[in-house]
């Protein structure tokens, strides 16, 4: 049949399209898959033509693309594309940008699209939508669906249970390997998770697993029991994600079950679940180390990120300001020895660093929540001992070269600059010493007393250390250089 006039010009174009991108490929040069996705959007290429194209690339790639379209080219895309092939693209999207993509999408279509996400990643994006958008999507989807979103609703955000999918395969414990292949094939036309298949009981409470490759090789008289694994992990919906975390990371399996408090199966944790909360768990501690509670993204509006930050900078004013007041006291030794003030800065960052060194091993070690005493007591003390190593080393740097510095460019005496690049090394080795110890026991003391230590140690050790080597420069400063040696102007 002689092809119309219309797929003759799409044919032409898509031709048209496909040779610009080769030759816009150098050689030993990725291509530029979002380049060329978002060319195909804003060609004047017929719908079909375009859907055709798009299938060519992976839904990351599309899903890349995304933030750089108008939203008029997002909405042509959204009535262009089939709802499974844009909840492919959704699975590999920012919650809140797919919760802002899903706006732009009619109802209708909206709810097909929730019904082909899995179920966790659904659960996720609809709540950060309005309750009323949220409860009518909710309803226009199957009772199963629904039944499954609900439940995956219903933990909150820091509990397992809301990074689980429906997404696997479950079968009884009591049936033939001919029967469980049977069911095997049934489900997988649902759930594409089959590497791992659930096992339950006759009252539906967990028993344990079976490897896909073991159901598959196995003979049809072989007792299916014999191929379940039933020491196979397995978390609990209401454990926090912080704690499961590490479990998790500990088996290379690719689904691990997830039971409520009667250990029934609720859902699995997939690897990319774990991945995906391993990926937010570093970036809520990196937020944490700077005093946040949260990690900031720039859809915030100026007042949530302002109450997020203003707490801890209020305390830390007010240390500040007992920083300045120590600094004061000071004040006698500062007017008869002005050089020293020039290297304040030189002890502060110093000890500042080491500190914060040793606060990131330190809260790394802690994690680990079968730490013994004698495991803590050998942590601060190698801590202490990497801070005076490095403090010795630094410290004879800085005799070395700020005397030097001192000599031949304040024009002062060799004796007097020694002397004053002395007191600056040993101030640096002490400050040093005494800030790995704080940047390692500070954290502890707040783990002791069940605060989280990620939050409470970052800007309070930077204050802490400024002190520290605030109140050791000026002291060493008055002993060595005004009492002993006598330099004041």
């Amino acid at each position: 049949m002689a092809l119309e006039k219309h797929d003759l010009e799409d044919v032409t174009q898509s031709e048209e399209i496909k040779e610009v991108e080769k030759e816009n490929i150098e050689p030993n040069e990725m291509p530029d898959y979002e380049g060329d996705i978002i060319s195909i959007i804003r060609s004047g290429i017929s719908p079909k033509a375009m859907k055709n194209r798009l299938e060519d690339y992976h839904e990351n790639d599309i899903a890349e693309a995304l933030p750089s379209l108008t939203q008029e080219e997002r909405v042509k895309l959204w009535r262009i594309l089939d709802a499974e092939m844009i909840a492919e693209v959704f699975e590999h999207t920012e919650e809140d940008e797919a919760s802002t993509y899903m706006n732009e999408i009619t109802v209708k279509k909206a709810a097909d699209i929730v019904s082909q996400l899995e179920t966790d990643t659904a659960a996720n994006i609809l709540r950060l939508m309005s309750k009323e958008k949220r409860e009518l999507l909710v309803d226009m989807t199957a009772p199963d669906v629904q039944k499954e979103i609900r439940l995956i609703s219903s933990f909150d955000e820091d509990e397992i249970g809301s990074r689980m999918t429906a997404n696997y395969i479950c079968i009884r414990e009591n049936i033939t390997v001919p029967q469980a292949m049977q069911e095997l094939v049934r489900q997988a036309a649902d759930n594409d998770n089959i590497s791992t298949i659930f096992v339950v009981d006759e009252n539906d409470l967990f028993y344990g697993a079976i490897d896909l490759k073991e159901l598959i090789i196995a003979r049809k008289d072989t007792k299916l029991d014999d191929l379940i694994v039933t020491s196979f992990p397995y978390v609990y919906g209401n454990e926090s994600v912080e704690d499961c975390i590490e479990r998790l990371k500990d088996y290379s399996e690719n689904s691990i079950p997830v039971l409520d408090n009667s250990n029934r199966l609720l859902g699995v944790i997939t690897s990319q679940n774990i991945i995906e909360a391993v990926d937010d768990e570093m970036g809520d501690d990196y937020a944490k180390l700077a005093g946040l509670t949260a990690e900031e993204d720039l859809n915030e509006t100026l007042p949530q990120s302002i109450k997020k930050r203003i707490p801890w900078l209020l305390i830390l004013l007010c240390l500040g300001m007992l920083v300045s007041g120590v600094v004061g006291v000071y004040e006698k030794v500062i007017s008869q020895l002005t050089i020293i003030m020039a290297f304040q800065s030189l002890i502060l960052d110093m000890a500042g660093n080491v500190g914060t060194q040793s606060l990131a091993v330190t809260i790394r070690v802690l994690m680990d929540e079968n730490l013994t005493g004698k495991q803590k007591v050998h942590l601060v003390g190698k801590e202490m001992r990497v801070g005076f190593c490095n403090g010795l080393l630094l410290g004879l740097l800085s005799f070395v070269f700020v005397g030097m510095y001192i000599w031949l460019f304040k024009h002062k005496t060799f004796g007097f600059s020694y002397l004053v690049s002395g007191c600056i090394g040993t101030s640096m080795l002490v400050a040093m010493l005494i800030s790995s110890a704080v940047g390692t026991l500070i954290p502890m003391f707040f783990k002791k007393i069940k605060v989280d230590p990620a939050v409470a140690s970052g800007p309070l050790i930077t204050t802490i250390n400024d002190l520290v080597a605030v109140v050791t420069y000026y002291s060493l400063s008055w002993v060595l250089l005004i009492q002993v040696f006598d330099l004041a102007n």
